[in-house]
Parts: structure tokens; sequence; C-alpha cells
């Protein structure tokens, strides 16, 4: 695991076993708040080592950014602090959460000592302010990954853990295409010092408006090959020529998983425009 200090007591941490997931610190005199909780036990007990030796303070809340399994499973190794999540966070956790770990851990032996922690303290609009020593974290909505997506702003130094609704490449699989570029507009006018994504290297000031651009247009680009795709007798065969770099994107990002997640994006906003599955020739062949 990697991290990095990125202004006095506001600490940046990255997985190398899965997907360059983040998680973020905010140290205090007394407490710490954990944004989200990294995708592994394993890693998730190295974030705790170094926050009780390097940071010797208690982490006194959790703020889930989402629901999706990597950001949330490790809430249960931190049993004595508050999670605080956006109201639909609590809804999906319950549910879909439960389904997903009790599916998992069938297969995967380090998930099984896991548990779905939900949040004590949510909220659906507006902002939640908590006040940390000198810290001012301000909670809000910042949708588009995902309907409960949040994010977190540390006022002072204006550093911005958004969660998955910015990453290198934006995914909108269990989203929705117009949130998101609402959202991304909503960062480009924060004025901020640092951008820190759900999934990959920490935006520095100067790169901040060419990286929302950039997922601007990626956004603009998919829009395009799904209407293209839609008038072809078989829009599937279509979508699956539009490999990533066709949208502006390199297939390396997101520890090599770019071209996958873009696949899920073209499949995912089809069924979101035309309110189905694309077929494909191979598939009308099968049926035969």
């Amino acid at each position: 695991m990697q991290h990095e200090r990125i202004a006095e007591n506001v600490y940046f941490f990255q997985s190398e076993l899965y997907a360059q997931v983040t998680a973020g610190v905010i140290a205090g005199p007394d407490a710490a708040v954990l944004i989200d909780t990294l995708a592994l036990p394993e890693e998730t007990r190295q974030l705790r080592r170094f926050i009780e030796r390097e940071l010797q303070v208690p982490v006194r809340y959790i703020i889930n950014t989402h629901y999706h399994a990597d950001h949330s499973w490790g809430n249960c190794f931190f049993p004595e602090a508050m999670v605080v999540a956006h109201r639909r966070c609590y809804e999906l956790l319950n549910t879909r959460g439960r389904a997903a770990l009790d599916a998992e851990k069938k297969e995967n032996a380090q998930l099984r000592e896991v548990d779905i922690v939900l949040p004590s303290v949510t909220f659906e609009q507006g902002e939640l302010t908590l006040q940390l020593g000198k810290k001012t974290l301000n909670i809000f909505p910042l949708p588009g990954h995902s309907s409960d997506a949040i994010a977190v702003l540390v006022e002072e130094d204006r550093v911005l853990f958004c969660g998955d609704t910015f990453m290198a490449l934006p995914t909108i699989v269990d989203g929705d295409i117009d949130e998101m570029t609402a959202s991304l507009k909503k960062i480009m006018k924060m004025s901020l010092e640092n951008l820190i994504p759900g999934h990959g290297e920490i935006v520095l000031r100067g790169e901040i408006e060419a990286a929302i651009k950039s997922n601007l247009d990626y956004l603009n680009k998919l829009r395009k090959a799904v209407r293209e795709a839609s008038r072809r007798r078989y829009p599937l065969d279509i979508l699956e020529s539009v490999h990533v770099e066709h949208c502006g994107k390199s297939r390396v990002l997101i520890a090599g998983l770019a071209e996958q997640l873009h696949h899920r994006n073209l499949i995912a906003l089809f069924h979101q425009y035309y309110g189905e599955v694309p077929q494909g020739s191979e598939m009308v062949f099968e049926k035969r």
C-alpha cells in the first residue's frame, strides 16, 4: 500500500493489490476521520496500523463515499468508528452489499472475516460539516458513478476526496451519465489544490482542469458511439468495435482495467438510453 502526505494532517493511501483504489485520512488532535476503507482486509489492517502507530489517534468517523465493496467493506475493522454516508448508501449496503458479500465469501477466503457495517449517520441533500481540530470537512452529494455518491472537501486545504465520481476513466455502470457530467462541471468550479480520485493518482491543481475536460470529452464520445450504434441492426457488434482509445483514453488506466470498464460503460449507457440490452449478430444466431 502506498501513502502520501498531501497537506498538514491530510493523507492519501492507494492499494497495490486492487485497481489502485484509494482512501484518505484527516487527523485531528484527538481523533481521525477515515475516507473509505480499501478493498481487502490485508491492506485495511495496514491502514489501521499506520493511523495508530504514526498518527497515534483513534478513527472516530468513517465516511463512505459510496456503497461499493472496495470503499466500504473495511468498515468492520474499525468497530469503534461511526460511519457517515448518504442515506441511499445505507439502503444499498443493506441489500446489494449484503448479497454481494455473501456470494464473495464462498469464493474468497480473505473475505470470510468481513461483515457489513451500515452507516449510523446519513443525509440526502445539502451538506454535512464535520470539524476536526483546525480542519473543516464539508460532505456533500456528488452523484454520477452511483446514486449514493458523496465527496469530502477539506476546506482549509482545498483538497477534494471525490470517490469514484472522478477517476481517470469515468464509470457509469451503476450511475447516470448526466449526473456524472453535472458533477464534473461542479468540481471544475471549486478552485481545488488537489483532487483525490476513488482509483488512481492524485490530480494536482495545474492538472485538474485538463483532467476534467478529458473526462467530459470521453462522456460525449460515449454518447455519440451509443447513438450511432442504436441506428444499426446489431448495435452490440458496433459497440464492441469501439475501443477505449477511440474515445480518447488509454487502455492502461485503472491498473489496466480501462478497456473492460469502457465496454461496460457502453452497454450500460445503451440500456440507459433505450431500456434494453444491445443485440449482436451472434446472439441472434444462437437463438436460431
